[in-house]
């Protein structure tokens, strides 16, 4: 049990102040534990991953920060298809790349996404065109109350729009130690526009490549671009990579939230059709990264040490040392987009008080 150590490393936004008690945790044993530790001394306790979807306050956590780092990736496979089981302290892209290496196809797409395999389906992690939701097939975690192991199927997860159980009605509940997907050797189907250029741009035609290690690896190269070219892949010579990626989610609308957005878009002389917008079961996404901008909020805008990156409108950059300075712009951002728009935006980091 380590105390007084800083927070800021530990995350992407290099932001907050110390952790009272930090405690490392490689096994299901030493999870338990480190609860059984802080339930006997009443301290609360925070688990953290990667810390990539973390924003701690500057006054740090005065209890226990947990950090997760449960090792291991075993594959099993069946001709073609593959079940894939990751420790949740494992690398997301380390995983990704393996996987991919080792002639997979199923999650590719999510390249390049910085953290842990543990948060995959907290978040129900997604980008162009993929989710965990379509490959998850078993998450095994940790009850913190009872710290009893408990599995759950695909369904018992009650995955969303990055979203799950685990991050709503069961937010935390669990630990997650470990997640098992079902891959294959395909060839990815490519579903997302700016993906498509990407691969048309690099001459890539995914028809002709052999599934498996080859399509996927020509696809996870263009992704990895495509988010480079974003700063949305962790790099310490990118000032524009101190972030937690994409600060706000695209919101999903219904039919009457949409008929009046773009109301007031026409009010500002605009055209229905300007607005990205992509109808799903839920009802309608909405780009967020166009709201904000069309709120007046442009990339490489800055307040105090906080500002918005250069490359990426949803991504919210440290430029110094104070996480009081980026909640007040992420604040700026939403009111003026409800204001402006009517449409609320929702925080997708987590914001950890003292």
């Amino acid at each position: 049990m380590e105390q007084d150590q800083p927070l800021a490393p530990l995350t992407s936004l290099r932001l907050g102040g110390p952790a009272r008690y930090l405690a490392r945790c490689t096994s299901n044993g030493d999870l338990r534990e480190a609860l059984v530790w802080a339930a006997e001394r009443g301290v609360s306790v925070h688990v953290l991953g990667g810390g990539s979807n973390t924003l701690f306050d500057d006054a740090g956590f005065d209890g226990l920060v947990l950090h997760v780092g449960l090792q291991g990736v075993d594959i099993l496979r069946a001709d073609e298809a593959a079940l894939v089981t990751a420790g949740a302290g494992e690398d997301w892209d380390g995983l990704v790349a393996h996987c991919v290496a080792d002639d997979l196809s199923g999650i590719e797409c999510l390249s390049g996404i910085p953290g842990l395999v543990g948060a995959t389906p907290i978040q129900n992690v997604g980008a162009y065109g993929q989710q965990v939701a379509d490959s998850i097939v078993e998450v095994r975690a940790l009850e913190r109350s009872t710290l009893e192991e408990v599995t759950f199927s695909n369904v018992d997860c009650d995955f969303a729009y990055r979203t799950s159980r685990f991050k709503g009605a069961d937010r935390d509940r669990y630990i997650i130690t470990r997640v098992t997907y079902r891959l294959s050797r395909s060839r990815p189907e490519i579903r997302y526009p700016e993906l498509t250029r990407r691969l048309q741009a690099d001459g890539v035609d995914l028809q002709a490549l052999a599934p498996g290690r080859v399509a996927s690896g020509a696809v996870r190269d263009a992704v990895i671009a495509v988010r480079r070219s974003k700063s949305m892949v962790l790099d310490e010579g990118d000032a524009n990579t101190r972030s937690a990626g994409s600060f706000f989610l695209n919101p999903t609308l219904s039919e009457v939230q949409l008929e009046s957005l773009q109301e007031r878009w026409a009010d500002q002389g605009g055209e229905a059709t300007d607005i990205p917008t992509f109808a799903n079961v839920q009802g309608y996404k909405v780009a967020a990264a166009w709201l904000v901008e069309r709120s007046g909020f442009a990339r490489g805008t800055r307040r105090g040490s906080a500002g918005i990156s250069q490359n990426h409108a949803l991504a919210l950059v440290n430029h110094g040392d104070s996480a009081a300075d980026l909640l007040g712009l992420a604040a700026e951002i939403v009111t003026t987009v409800e204001t402006t728009f009517g449409v609320t935006l929702e925080r997708e980091p987590v914001y950890v008080p003292r």
